[in-house]
């Protein structure tokens, strides 16, 4: 069995039906998604905010290369266009693999295509905060729980501009 929790963001276009279409895109192993997070950009502020949230998805044959190869399907199919000079600016969608288990262990690796877990998560309210919504006693491999990680100095500064949205859902409407 492979778990993984998967971040997903975009500050372009019709924001709520990019992530439903990329939570939907997923596929029927879809455990949990989280509220929508409006969050605002990082590493560049002349952007529009972000919708974020979070995504626990099982899949008893997915590896941690299929779960980044379905990010990267998932960000082509919502129009993503990766600007090599703005590694923080805007687009339609963002699909990043925060952390995964191989048979309920975690997965750790340096490959600088795919590290595990992600080099940064720990440090990204906009991740911490909707999967902390949803997995309440969840634990980042290598850097604990996430509540505790929620408290650290780097994090708290940032969890007051992550605003959870429910006038917006990622159900369908349709």
């Amino acid at each position: 069995m492979s778990r993984a929790v998967l971040s997903i963001g975009g500050n372009l276009g019709d924001r709520p039906a990019n992530l439903r279409a990329a939570v939907a895109g997923l596929g029927p192993g879809v455990i949990r998604v989280s509220g929508l997070y409006e969050t605002p950009p990082w590493g560049d502020s002349a952007q529009p905010p972000y919708l974020n949230a979070v995504v626990v998805i099982d899949d008893p044959t997915a590896t941690a290369r299929d779960w980044l190869t379905r990010a990267h399907a998932r960000e082509t199919a919502a129009g993503r266009v990766r600007d090599p000079d703005r590694r923080f600016g805007p687009r339609t969608l963002d699909v990043d693999v925060i952390a995964v288990w191989a048979d309920g262990r975690p997965v750790i690796d340096d490959d600088p295509e795919l590290t595990l877990p992600h080099p940064r998560a720990h440090l990204r309210a906009f991740v911490l905060v909707p999967w902390h919504a949803i997995e309440p006693d969840a634990e980042l491999p290598g850097h604990g729980p996430i509540a505790a990680l929620l408290d650290t100095p780097e994090v708290a500064a940032d969890v007051a501009g992550v605003s959870l949205r429910p006038d917006l859902s990622i159900e369908s409407t349709g």
